[in-house]
């Protein structure tokens, strides 16, 4: 059973923020987008590289490399060369904590 990982207090992810937890080797990016928390797994499903030194642009992370467009709320690859989503997980706040966690394999 998948268990509850801290990411951050709230007030230290701000939104317009980020930030990467390693969840059994798992990569997973944790946005605050005007105050509701999202997360995907930080990986281009195009090339396999990391999502988050990409350019954020509303709902929307911008691969670094190729420029393929991927929803954070959903994990959708918008636009080539990425044609499949990327995994997302649960997120929720526990008193002041910004918790994720990976149920894919419950």
């Amino acid at each position: 059973m998948a268990e509850w990982v801290a990411v951050s207090r709230v007030d230290e992810l701000l939104p317009g923020q980020w930030r990467v937890v390693d969840l059994d080797g798992t990569r997973i990016a944790v946005f605050n987008l005007q105050g509701e928390y999202f997360a995907i797994e930080d990986v281009c499903t195009h090339d396999g590289g990391i999502l988050t030194g990409g350019t954020v642009e509303g709902e929307q992370i911008i691969c670094p490399r190729h420029g393929a467009r991927f929803s954070i709320k959903t994990g959708e690859a918008l636009t080539a060369p990425a044609y499949e989503p990327t995994a997302t997980f649960p997120v929720r706040v526990e008193a002041g904590i910004v918790q994720v966690k990976d149920e894919r394999w419950d």
